[in-house]
């Protein structure tokens, strides 16, 4: 049997010897491309200590993490910019803001906050606004500047950066119904999206189509109504609903004669002042349903006086019956594409649930 020969592994010496010996040797003008290429990066490679490669390792890691928003950072309060985007959260209540500085003054900041680089030690606040308010609040008090956890995040669309917004308040504190269309519109106005219908459709992406179809509602009410609502984030649902169908039907000249009156001292009087011309709307709403669903096995004719329906805004529907069902004609001079589509869209909102 032959006898095992014992092999000893070669010490960093050898090593470096064998590399030197390698880098060094002439190469034969007749070895193979590769050879030559492998030659010269061994001359021209000069490795670094194991501690250096990891410093620049670390180093490595940290340029990341910073260009991909992951470093938190302490920032100067007076660096961050609150008007970066328009807030969708348009109040704060007292006790909401007190309880926060009671829990940021025994606590400390826990969450970062969230901005973008606008150069110049200058920051745009994506979201924690709450925060960064209640901090200014605190250091107002100490007479101290103060300092903010940041996540300086990378540089976004302003369509991308409303959706963070909404996103965070979403998931931390419900917003009201009218600050979500508040927050369609304004963001379609500084040009983050051609429409409010295509912000509600981009910010409320993960909503139901219902859901969205209500924001459509409240953001009407914003851009009709928006400069004489003195309570509008105490609006119900049900509230909101009614005056944007109000609008649809032509009475905003009504209401806002009714909201120019200046009896809306609180939010149940601001309703009660309005509430003449949202019955009025509420009425010409069930005449477009008189006479319930027709049957289907009614013998076609052609339209008569109790299939059209004069409405307040001018425009005259007519229902017509045809072999295969129904379809609704509406005239009269305001009935153009916008007026369909919306005419569309609330049809969604009514017919989706059945």
């Amino acid at each position: 049997m032959a006898k095992r020969r014992r092999l000893d592994a070669p010490s960093p010496a050898d090593l470096a010897d064998l590399e030197t010996g390698f880098a060094a040797k002439p190469v034969s003008p007749f070895a193979a491309p590769i050879a030559q290429v492998a030659a010269e990066t061994a001359r021209a490679a000069e490795p670094l200590p194991p501690a250096d490669r990891a410093a620049a390792a670390a180093a490595e890691a940290l340029r990341r993490a910073e260009a991909e928003g992951r470093l938190i950072r302490d920032l100067p309060l007076d660096a961050v910019f609150l008007e970066h985007l328009v807030r969708d959260r348009m109040v704060v209540s007292g006790p909401d803001m007190e309880e926060l500085k009671t829990s940021l003054r025994l606590n400390g900041q826990r969450l970062p906050i969230e901005v973008v680089d606008l150069g110049g030690e200058r920051y745009g606040l994506i979201s924690g606004w709450r925060r960064v308010t209640a901090l200014r609040a605190l250091a107002a008090e100490s007479g101290e500047p103060g300092q903010v956890r940041a996540l300086i995040r990378p540089a976004q669309e302003t369509a991308a950066a409303y959706a963070a917004m909404v996103e965070e308040n979403e998931l931390r504190e419900q917003l009201t119904p009218y600050e979500r269309g508040r927050i369609a519109v304004v963001a379609a106005d500084q040009g983050a999206f051609r429409s409010p219908d295509d912000a509600v459709d981009a910010i409320f992406a993960a909503a139901s189509k219902a859901k969205r179809s209500k924001i459509r509602s409240f953001a009407l009410v914003h851009e009709e109504l928006g400069d004489m609502l003195s309570f509008p984030t105490d609006l119900s649902e049900r509230s909101g609903l009614r005056i944007a169908q109000a609008l649809r039907l032509g009475l905003g000249p009504k209401l806002r004669e009714a909201l120019a009156t200046g009896m809306g001292v609180d939010p149940a009087k601001e309703i009660a002042v309005m509430e003449p011309v949202l019955a009025r709307a509420d009425a010409a709403s069930r005449e477009t349903s008189r006479g319930g669903r027709p049957r289907r096995t009614a013998a076609p004719r052609a339209p008569g006086p109790d299939d059209r329906i004069p409405l307040a805004n001018g425009v005259t529907m007519e229902r017509v019956r045809h072999d295969d069902g129904y379809s609704i004609r509406l005239r009269g001079r305001v009935v153009d594409g916008p007026f369909i589509e919306t005419v569309m869209r609330e049809l969604e909102r009514l017919l989706e649930p059945i």
